[in-house]
């Protein structure tokens, strides 16, 4: 089975109230051991696929690789393309479940992201599909490179911006996936790898 102690000394957990939403943001959820950990597993152990989108007639392929695991009957469909999950295994069901008990949400399914390098970016979007339910809660954890994080607000364009660090968890609550879109944007700062972990609830 297996396990690590992932937790530093009493992460921070403050609701951060904006408008139409909130979000949780907690720097060292994980220790450096067990995010390293981590970290190394997900690079060597899930099988990260290269998944294309179709654009206005167009296919391009996604600027980053990712994975789908959960439970075996949540499906899920986004940018046009349905994935079938691959299984929980040991790493993320011990991850889940220290997310879980700090969100009190029961996660049924996670999507991964690869970063491989600067160039690697997720442009404006929200997690507002129908089958996450009416306000989704969606957190979302990080290894690797520090990576910016963007909130823009859909009818203010209010922006705010987090920096996405090693080990860091983000919890995205209430309605603001409806009033808020985010996003990781390109640097051309010469970056590591970064893996992102974003669990959800599929209905």
């Amino acid at each position: 089975m297996f396990q690590l102690d992932i937790f530093d000394t009493k992460p921070s957990s403050e609701v951060i109230k904006i408008r139409n939403g909130e979000y949780i943001y907690i720097p060292n959820f994980l220790s450096k051991i067990a995010s390293d950990s981590y970290y190394q597993t997900f690079l060597d152990e899930i099988d990260w696929q290269q998944e294309e989108l179709n654009m206005y007639g167009k296919i391009l392929p996604f600027p980053r690789l990712t994975a789908w695991h959960g439970d075996a009957d949540k499906p899920y469909t986004y940018s046009g393309s349905t994935f079938e999950p691959n299984p929980w295994s040991p790493e993320l069901l011990a991850l889940k479940s220290k997310i879980e008990t700090k969100s009190k949400v029961q996660f049924n399914s996670v999507l991964l992201n690869l970063y491989r390098d600067g160039t690697d970016s997720v442009s404006w979007h929200a997690d507002d599909e129908k089958e996450l339910g009416k306000n989704p809660e969606i957190a979302s954890v990080n290894f690797g490179a520090t990576r910016k994080f963007q909130l823009r607000h859909n009818e203010t364009k209010e922006k705010h911006e987090l920096l996405l660090t090693h080990g860091s968890l983000l919890i995205m609550k209430g309605a603001l996936q409806h009033y808020w879109q985010h996003q990781v944007p390109k640097t051309k700062k010469k970056v590591r790898q970064r893996v992102n972990l974003t669990f959800r609830v599929v209905t």
